[in-house]
């Protein structure tokens, strides 16, 4: 496993008497991409300010290969931020752009040279050396504004939100492009984003944060099938969550007078704080009698890829998404497999 190179010790920031963070604790590895995924307001932003130097913490530790990073500069920190608005520079051209940090530096011409050439060969911006970047596309003029952040040789690189002006389907390209970068360079990246879809497309690990304060960290798939809290679970996809359901004992859980088997162990016995979850896509709609609830369609909505359905049962309404089309009024049962149940504590403030 690669060893930490950024970790985040109880972290507290204020402006004007708000707190915005409430002492938030994290690692980040070498090599490692990571995602700040929360609401816009929940401190994300503020904690890659604080990394990259803009910003000071009221207290707690940034440290960066075990050493105090906050007493250093931020043009000597090996750390370098690529902006939603990449930030570059209009009256240059594409070469110039990505030369601009080393000419800043005074590196020699033909390292400049060598340099910028190999970037530009790289992120596939051969032929465009001169043009300049307002006649770019979206996805080009990103790929000039992490070439510029990359040639500099940082060990961390910060991105905040720098797909989020771009339209659905050249986001979507530009996050494999993204991905796969990351991995070629091998260099760590943190980025702040709002968009759960990116988080879980491109991240090893996701911190989730809201209102300054770390409800979840894990890997896309952890956090997503294994959520820790009401909050996480209806941040991240959407889910049903029954509320009144009982922990009988170790797998096996109770709700609207049935009981059904589940892989969770250790809440205890007949234990009513719980939250148990259990996603649309893990619900299968057939025939009424043949499965653990008849209900009615209320609702339909076609998503794309999916039909989404608001199955209404006697005790509540499930969400389900599914391929299969079902009209409105159909009489119907649902059902799922013990996979797809998750337990999780009530959280503490509800």
């Amino acid at each position: 496993m690669n060893k930490t190179i950024l970790e985040i010790r109880d972290l507290t920031k204020q402006y004007d008497g708000k707190v915005i963070l409430k002492g938030i604790s994290f690692n980040v590895r070498e090599g490692e991409f990571v995602t700040l995924l929360g609401p816009s307001g929940c401190g994300k932003s503020t904690t890659l300010n604080i990394i990259a130097g803009r910003e000071n913490p009221n207290s707690g530790d940034l440290l960066f290969e075990g050493k105090d990073l906050t007493k250093i500069p931020t043009n000597k920190r090996e750390i370098n931020t690529i902006f939603q608005s990449y930030a570059l520079f209009p009256h240059y051209d594409v070469f110039e752009n990505i030369a601009y940090g080393l000419r800043i530096k005074k590196t020699k011409e033909h390292i400049v040279q060598e340099e910028v050439g190999a970037y530009i060969k790289k992120m596939g911006l051969a032929g465009f050396e001169h043009k300049r970047v307002q006649d770019l596309s979206g996805g080009q003029r990103q790929r000039v504004a992490i070439a510029r952040a990359l040639i500099l040789k940082p060990r961390i690189l910060l991105l905040d939100e720098p797909l989020a002006a771009l339209d659905v389907q050249l986001k979507r390209r530009m996050q494999d492009e993204l991905k796969e970068l990351q991995e070629q360079v091998g260099i760590t990246f943190v980025l702040v984003t709002h968009d759960q879809e990116e988080a879980l497309t491109l991240s090893d690990r996701i911190v989730i944060l809201n209102d300054g304060i770390i409800k979840q960290i894990g890997t896309p798939q952890s956090v997503y099938n294994e959520p820790e809290n009401k909050w996480v679970a209806n941040f991240i996809g959407k889910s049903n969550i029954i509320e009144n359901g009982i922990f009988i004992e170790d797998e096996k859980v109770s709700f609207d007078d049935k009981t059904f088997a589940c892989h969770d162990k250790g809440f205890g016995k007949n234990e009513a704080s719980v939250d148990i979850v259990i996603r649309p896509e893990d619900i299968v709609i057939g025939e009424k009698a043949k499965g653990y609830f008849d209900g009615v369609v209320e609702d339909v909505v076609f998503k794309g890829t999916v039909y989404e359905y608001v199955i209404k049962t006697q005790h509540r309404t499930f969400m389900v998404q599914t391929t299969q089309f079902f009209d409105f009024d159909t009489e119907v049962s649902i059902k799922w497999e013990k996979d797809d149940i998750h337990v999780m504590w009530k959280e503490i403030d509800e």
